[in-house]
């Protein structure tokens, strides 16, 4: 009697015949372990970090997590970007605080150390990263310290605006829930290796959510360390994108169908220099075709200061050739 169901009249099914009818129990177990594995390797480097803001009473908290031996934390830099004030906990309930190392909001990554006990977790790299792979992001949504959320990639290769303007390349989408408080934490992959640096979420969208990816993070954040800021170039002028006439392009055989406006040139700065005007229409950059803004922002890199490139632009309806050298931004 004890064998069958009490309802149906059938015989219960014995754990043996229950795998074999669902087979996803096993894979749910082998999920689960996964899961459980690799927040166990990545959780303890986790950190909740709380700000004060200069002239303001109210703070702001986001999420971290060491990445070195010897303290170096990282982080967004939206969180902790004109901080006055920054203090860290540990998951074992270490507090303490600690100074800001650098920022860039071109890429939203920022760098912070303090004294530590915690482990660290390295960063890993994105570059191998497939769409439908696991991934773990691990945080302190509003509030609620140390959680964690589980998905899959959804995208790769995305860009994402920054504060300041420019376009961040190489961002990973992901399902794993994120919340406001998540900013900073790490993305991580099923072997517990940080994969991106979760920035971002679609308010009012069901699992449209962003992390930075790996492979960018430790470029920032190695100059962060040795240089406190990331050098960039820039050549003084102030544009924007617009469509070009389909006569143009075909008669200059373009690549492109649209190009950068000049609206205003830096006075004494490269741009003016180089001879540019406003109305100019750019659709070159050293070689490479320029559609708009932020095609010219993703060329001008530190290595472009100091060194004469060609640059083409569409004037009335002739084309024509500069050179022009680009200036750190530090100049």
């Amino acid at each position: 009697m004890s064998n069958f169901d009490l309802l149906a009249g059938e015989p219960l099914a014995t754990s043996t015949q229950v795998a074999s009818i669902n087979p996803d129990g096993e894979v749910l177990d082998s999920y689960s372990r996964t899961v459980t594995t690799a927040v166990a390797r990545v959780s303890p480097a986790v950190v909740h970090i709380q700000v004060r803001q200069k002239n303001e009473r109210s703070d702001g908290s986001g999420s971290g997590f060491v990445f070195t031996p010897d303290g170096f934390m990282l982080t967004n830099s939206h969180v902790v970007h004109g901080a006055s004030e920054i203090h860290v906990a540990t998951v074992e309930g270490d507090h303490f605080p600690a100074e800001l190392v650098g920022d860039d909001p071109d890429t939203d990554l920022a760098v912070i150390r303090g004294r530590t006990s915690a482990p660290s977790v390295p960063l890993g790299s994105s570059r191998k990263l497939v769409v439908g792979q696991l991934v773990i992001a691990i945080g302190n949504p509003l509030g609620f310290q140390h959680t964690v959320t589980a998905g899959v990639v959804s995208a790769l290769g995305r860009t994402m605006r920054s504060r300041s303007g420019r376009l961040i390349d190489g961002v990973v989408q992901t399902d794993a829930a994120l919340n406001p408080g998540n900013s900073g934490g790490p993305l991580v992959d099923s072997q517990g290796h940080v994969v991106g640096v979760n920035t971002a979420m679609i308010m009012g969208a069901q699992g449209i959510c962003f992390a930075i990816g790996a492979d960018t993070a430790e470029f920032v954040a190695s100059r962060l360390i040795r240089d406190g800021r990331i050098r960039r170039s820039y050549v003084g002028l102030l544009g924007q994108s617009v469509p070009l006439h389909r006569r143009i392009v075909r008669y200059y055989d373009l690549p492109i169908s649209s190009a950068l406006l000049v609206e205003g040139v830096v006075k004494g700065g490269p741009a003016e220099r180089a001879g540019l005007r406003e109305r100019d229409l750019i659709v070159r950059f050293a070689g490479q075709p320029v559609s708009g803004v932020d095609d010219l922002h993703r060329l001008l890199t530190a290595e472009r200061s100091g060194i004469a490139s060609e640059i083409e632009v569409v004037r009335g309806t002739e084309l024509r050739k500069f050179l022009i050298v680009a200036q750190s931004q530090q100049d």
